[in-house]
Parts: structure tokens; sequence; C-alpha cells
């Protein structure tokens, strides 16, 4: 293959050089993933992995905002007001995809310029060299939806150090590049105004380049940066978002009553009650799995859960459609939500389960 796997449109997916290059390519749209362009994905990694002359797979999103701000969350919410089946196929298809994305044999670079969200991490997140820059707003937003974070987003939030995992998983809030290395997200900040330079170098790699290699070459454009403000609060973090039920997490918060403390009080008292709570217990949950694809399953049956949930549709219109901002949640109240509505999402899914090739 000397030009595309996939012809120019959503997704554009060619070698350059030794580099099989995949770049999101909706930049209207902050580079938002179809169902169509997960299968363009995977296409293309067919192609490039079968390919010798293929040393290196980089990832990258066309225009100036992001590599990519998630997936279609209006294509999922008309589909869940109609009880469609968008959910249970993307999902499952994205989910797969994520998990090819952490095996795959080859370097995988993903450049997370600019906004990196929900199933852009999937992307990206999974892969064995993620370049971050300064310009980078990653986050996993999804509570905010009525959702969880998932893409295997659990498993990462869960590796990071202590509870910042457990803080980013709830509020929602944004991580810059060192923040993302610090969280385990990311491995080099490499300035933006170096990225071109870096791909041309990543383009002229030998077949057969080994992964230290490839970091070796990332780590000579890379500033050096690990530790974003974040990380600051790692001690006051660790303590307030330490226990296992959202109630005792609130009234730490409460009780500590410092600037932090009001500020993310305050951040979630916007979000999903039940997707809180939800997605709490996904991430002590993820803290003894032993795998992404152990995480994902878990993910997947609570995100069919989620997807016939008022909450989501609610949080979707409040947030996408109507943007005002202004969801009613159901419950309203983090102690409303009852065991007995959070059990499904825990639930076996019998012939729907979620299974690698």
């Amino acid at each position: 293959m000397t030009d595309a796997a996939v012809e120019e449109g959503d997704l554009i997916a060619r070698r350059e050089g030794s580099a099989g290059i995949i770049r999101l390519n909706r930049p209207k749209a902050i580079n938002a993933v179809t169902l169509e362009m997960f299968h363009d994905v995977d296409k293309a990694l067919d192609v490039f992995e079968a390919d010798p002359e293929v040393a290196v797979i980089v990832l990258e999103g066309a225009g100036e905002r992001g590599l990519c701000a998630g997936g279609d969350i209006r294509a999922l919410w008309e589909s869940s007001k109609v009880k469609g089946d968008l959910g249970k196929i993307l999902w499952r298809d994205e989910y797969i995809l994520n998990a090819r994305i952490k095996k795959f044999p080859k370097p995988y670079v993903a450049f997370m310029d600019g906004i990196v969200m929900g199933g852009g991490v999937g992307l990206s997140a999974h892969s064995s060299h993620r370049v971050v820059t300064e310009k980078t707003k990653l986050a996993m937003p999804e509570v905010g939806l009525g959702f969880f974070p998932d893409v295997g987003g659990t498993w990462l939030l869960s590796h990071s150090p202590g509870e910042i995992g457990t803080y980013f998983g709830l509020t929602g809030q944004t991580m810059n590049g060192p923040d993302a290395i610090n969280a385990k997200f990311a491995d080099a900040v490499v300035l933006s105004a170096k990225l071109p330079a870096l791909r041309e170098a990543l383009t002229k790699v030998q077949p057969g380049t080994t992964s230290a290699d490839v970091r070796t070459l990332i780590d000579s454009f890379s500033t050096g940066e690990t530790v974003g403000p974040v990380a600051a609060q790692q001690a006051k973090i660790d303590a307030l978002f330490a226990y296992d039920r959202m109630e005792d997490i609130v009234a730490a918060l409460q009780r500590d009553g410092s600037d932090f403390a009001q500020a993310t009080l305050k951040t979630l008292g916007e979000k999903s009650p039940r997707g809180m709570v939800v997605t709490l217990k996904l991430l002590r949950l993820a803290r003894k799995s032993n795998s992404l694809e152990e995480c994902l399953v878990r993910e997947y049956r609570a995100a069919l859960q989620v997807f016939a949930s008022d909450d989501f549709r609610e949080g979707v219109r409040a947030a996408v459609i109507d943007k005002d901002r202004n969801p009613k949640w159901s419950p309203p109240r983090i102690e409303d939500v009852t065991p007995d509505m959070v059990a499904p999402y825990f639930a076996e899914i019998g012939a729907d389960e979620l299974k690698f090739p």
C-alpha cells in the first residue's frame, strides 16, 4: 500500500514513509468519532499491521482545536430517545478497538494535542507512546452527562497515583499535559511547534524499530515535564477521595472547608448523582482488575444500562442539545441513589456480554 487504506473522508489513513498515519478528519466537530470512523480505524490497523514497511502508527487530529472531543454524543442521544441500538453497537465496537490498541504489536504514537476527551482518550491513552503538548486539555467529563468514564477510562483512572484518578473521574476536571503524565494518561510533553518535526522523524524510522527506540526518539523532543498543577493537591485529594461511598467523599469535602474543597463540592454538585455513584463503584472494582479487557466488559454492562436511562438523555440534552447547563437529575441527590438503582449497571447481560476476538 503506497497511498491510502481509507480514502479521504471523516478518517484519513495512509502510509507516509514508514509511518502508518491515522488522522481523525472532522475538524469542525473537533474530530468527534462516529461508528464508521471506529470501523475505519480498525481497517487501517489491519492494513498497517500486515504491511512490513510500516514501522510505527501515528494518530493525529485534523485542525487546530484538538485530537478528538469524544464520541458522537448527539447520534447516541437520538438513538436512546427511540430505544435504538446504536449504543449497543457503537460501544461494543469501540471498546474492542480500545483493547486492540493496547495490544497493538507495532509502536503506536498518539499526538494528544489540544482537546482530548471521552472516545478520544480511548483511541490515544491506551497506545504505547502518548504525546501531550502545552495545549493539551484532556478530560473524562462523562459524569456530567449521566454517564461514567468509559473506553477503558476506569482502568486508566484506577492506575493513577493515589486518589488522583478518583478525583478526575468524579469531577470530570481537565488535565493539562503534565497532569496527564502524572495521572498515567500520557508519557511525554512535546511543544506543539515541535510536533511536525517529530512527525517527520517518525516517518523515517526503520521497519522493525522497537518501542524503546521510539521512546528514545520522542524523548529527544520532550520538555521533560512530568508534574502538573493537580499534583500539588495530591495529599489533599488522597485524603478527601479515599472513601468508597460518595456520601463519605462529600462529607469529607464539607468538613475540609478549604478553597479547593469548596470548588470541588461545587463541581460535584453539577454532576449526575447516579453517575457519580456508579463511577465510584466502577473505579473501586477496576483497582482489583487484572486487565483492561476486564474493565471494558464491566463498562459495557454499565453503558447499556446508561443508554436506557433518563439521566443520560437529560445530561446530553442540557450539555449538548439545548445547552442550558441545567440538567434535572433523577434522583436529584446522592443520598437518594439506592443499591437497587445501581445493581443493574453491574449485572451480567447474557448473550450481549462484550467478547474480544
